[in-house]
């Protein structure tokens, strides 16, 4: 997935292929791509919040670094939105 598309990219990838269905098409993949990135991104850091809780029950300091390291990491990369287009 982690693909990145400009807009430049995309209107040079439509001026390239001539019919509408195929910009349709590359228009759907991109947004495709953003949507599974997305909800790839939401469900590691719900997981992560689950095994910080069972870190913190087991008293276990080592994973509870390693887990919210890893949770901050996600939280502070850019979100898929604001980005797609730059």
């Amino acid at each position: 997935m982690d693909k990145y598309y400009s807009y430049t990219e995309f209107l040079r990838a439509v001026g390239q292929q001539g019919t509408k269905n195929q910009c349709e098409q590359l228009l759907s993949d991109i947004y495709l791509d953003l949507f599974l990135s997305r909800l790839q991104r939401l469900q590691r850091i719900e997981q992560l919040q689950e095994l910080i809780d069972v870190a913190l029950d087991e008293r276990n300091e080592q994973n509870f670094y390693t887990y919210t390291n890893e949770l901050r990491e996600l939280e502070e990369q850019p979100n898929e939105e604001s980005i797609a287009f730059m």
